[in-house]
């Protein structure tokens, strides 16, 4: 067992011998220079040797303090440098994903906890946006990329095809295709403006319901905005039924019918020469297994017979 003097003791002699100056140590560690003196005064009866001259505007180190100090000094910067290591393991340790404001809200919010539980070394922060962020020269890690690209000069990983059908409130009490004449379709603005986007004109196209105008209802900016309005009973989404499965799962929303759009899959992109390889495939394997268990299963009509 080492009996060592008490590391304030130490670290006062320490500071007091580089400065030559109890109050300039004083003011280092935050303390009065009543309280260097006193502990050096202890240091000093511990060990039955005087460390320093005391003068007027300063303090000279005694020969046993002279030999003492390098010993300590670099005992103390070997603590700084082991401890700025481990604290930048833990930044090593984190990482930033970047996806679409939606898909935060609706998909990697609900499902953090098991990521903390699966990886409890590893802290995940969430990046918002809708424009798609340069990871070159930036502070994100990784981002989710809707699409098929390519990617160039990125590690693109696939994770889920994501699939699009209308869904609404169990109020609205859709049992019919044709019924969506009666309730206002929900549309919002696809940022990437693709000609293969999922839309109500396409859904139109297969299902073919006469009298209904795929182009009227209500359009919002935000895709959250929409899944917010068809909650509320306001009308019919063409959501995707991968961000709205915890709504579908709760019953808080239907999907009543089909027919069901196939959209792009969704991927996970990352800088190959990222040195957080492991903890992106980490992330990657975890994206995978979640996305895969939410993939949507058959749900159109709740099991009713759907009419046209």
């Amino acid at each position: 067992m080492r009996k060592l003097p008490p590391l304030a003791s130490l670290r006062a002699f320490e500071a007091a011998a580089r400065h030559s100056s109890f109050k300039r140590a004083a003011d280092e560690l935050g303390v009065t220079p009543a309280a260097i003196s006193h502990q050096v005064h202890q240091l000093e009866q511990r060990l039955g040797l005087r460390l320093f001259e005391r003068q007027t505007r300063r303090v000279v180190a005694t020969a046993p303090a002279q030999a003492l100090y390098p010993v300590l000094r670099d005992g103390f910067d070997a603590f700084v440098r082991a401890l700025e290591g481990l604290a930048g393991q833990r930044a090593r340790r984190s990482l930033t994903l970047s996806a679409t404001s939606a898909f935060v809200a609706r998909w990697l919010v609900p499902h953090i906890a098991s990521f903390r539980q699966e990886h409890a070394g590893m802290e995940l922060r969430l990046h918002a946006s809708d424009a798609p962020v340069r990871l070159e020269g930036s502070d994100i890690d990784a981002a989710i990329r809707y699409g098929r690209g390519p990617w160039p000069g990125l590690v693109a990983l696939p994770l889920a095809v994501n699939r699009f059908a209308p869904v609404c409130s169990p109020a609205l009490r859709l049992c019919r295709r044709a019924d969506l004449r009666r309730h206002p379709l929900l549309h919002f603005e696809w940022h990437n403006r693709r000609a293969d986007n999922p839309t109500w004109r396409r859904w139109q196209e297969q299902a073919n319901v006469a009298g209904l105008d795929a182009g009227a209802g209500i359009v919002f900016s935000d895709e959250n905005h929409a899944i917010q309005a068809a909650l509320a009973g306001q009308g019919v989404a063409l959501f995707s039924l991968l961000l709205c499965e915890p709504d579908l799962r709760a019953g808080t929303l239907v999907q009543p019918f089909g027919p069901v759009l196939q959209g792009h899959p969704y991927h996970l992109v990352y800088a190959p020469d990222s040195p957080r390889q492991e903890e992106l495939r980490a992330l990657g394997a975890w994206l995978q297994a979640g996305m895969e268990a939410d993939a949507p299963g058959p749900r159109a009509g709740r099991g009713r017979r759907v009419r046209p």
